[in-house]
């Protein structure tokens, strides 16, 4: 029996927490699923831990060579059987009802090719921090997703297979029959480039589920850790992105760069890299100064962070850190509750 719903999880030198997060998919309330652990010739023994978790759902596909995230995720692809493809990265988490709501989601929703959720974030050995991603979930144009990605991470997004399907390509570097999805000329920003190919080519809309489904791992030893090569790659992808969408980017390219700025300052505010912090954001408003104006909240938040990290002995900081993300927290849980979402799916 084919299952509905396809979930691919690239696995790299993630022996310590792959484990928990195939539990998570394996713990879904919705089980007509496959999972699809693609290991891209991982040095650690992050396969042997995937081949002692016994179910009949799992499938190992294995690269013989590393080949990055977005190789990894076009493999999952190809093997996937599902009408929908899910992703979840090998270090982060779902609530329990993740498949269930967004099954539900895209079923009630035929206009709709990517369904996502909100994120809660979970400190490096896997406690929640009530923190959470809180994008726009609805009415989410190009210009939208070019300035501020509201999917936010890798195992947010559930996908109709069709919607891959129309903005799939041959890889002109394979004489075999090689089809991708994913761009795998990108080590990072591979996601975002895919999603606003799909929203700015196809017609399928892109909409968020209100309730925290996926747990966000900061994880200092991540890919999304090396500020510099994230911004290097997300450039890469602007100029690719002029191709196929050259008026969005004319209008749009000095804002999109000062919100990536911007990001990447909460970044190095995450990793305790306050000068860094500081140019990022400084160069931000220089780019754009109307982020100040658009968002004057998170912009003010992010400059003040980045100089009190700067500023103040690294002990302080903590205290100033721990207090602000306990009242942030309050109040983001004070509105996702206001969204209708159980208190049952806020964690």
């Amino acid at each position: 029996m084919t299952p509905k719903v396809s979930v691919i999880m690239p696995v790299y030198n993630v022996q310590h927490f792959v484990k928990s997060a195939i539990h998570s998919v394996l713990m879904q309330t919705f089980t007509d699923f496959e999972l699809i652990i693609v290991n891209d010739c991982a040095t650690d023994k992050s396969l042997e831990v995937c081949h002692s978790v016994l179910d009949h759902r799992i499938r190992i596909v294995n690269h013989q060579q590393n080949k990055g995230l977005a190789a990894a995720r076009n493999t999952g692809i190809r093997h996937a059987i599902g009408k929908f493809i899910a992703f979840i990265d090998s270090d982060d988490m779902w609530h329990p009802d993740k498949l269930r709501l967004h099954v539900a989601h895209l079923a009630q929703s035929p206009k709709v090719g990517i369904s996502f959720s909100r994120s809660s974030f979970m400190d490096h050995k896997g406690k929640l921090i009530h923190f959470y991603q809180m994008p726009q979930l609805k009415g989410i144009t190009a210009a939208h997703l070019l300035c501020r990605n509201p999917v936010g991470n890798g195992s947010a997004p559930v996908i109709r297979r069709e919607t891959l399907n129309d903005i799939r390509f041959q890889a002109l570097n394979h004489n075999e029959d090689y089809s991708c999805y994913f761009d795998e000329r990108f080590r990072q920003s591979e996601d975002i480039e895919c999603w606003l190919r799909i929203v700015a080519t196809t017609d399928w809309q892109m909409e968020g589920i209100p309730a925290p489904l996926t747990f966000y791992r900061l994880n200092q030893e991540g890919l999304s850790s090396n500020t510099m090569k994230q911004l290097a790659s997300w450039e890469m992808m602007i100029d690719k992105a002029k191709l196929f969408a050259p008026k969005l980017l004319k209008k749009h390219e000095q804002d999109a760069r000062a919100y990536q700025l911007r990001y990447l300052a909460r970044q190095a505010i995450r990793n305790g890299q306050g000068k860094s912090a500081i140019k990022l954001i400084n160069k931000a408003l220089k780019v754009s100064p109307n982020i100040m104006m658009v968002e004057t909240g998170r912009t003010c938040i992010t400059l003040t962070a980045a100089y009190l990290l700067w500023i103040l002995p690294p002990s302080v900081y903590k205290v100033f850190e721990n207090v602000g993300q306990y009242f942030m927290g309050h109040i983001q849980k004070m509105r996702i509750s206001k969204d209708g979402v159980k208190s049952s799916l806020i964690s």
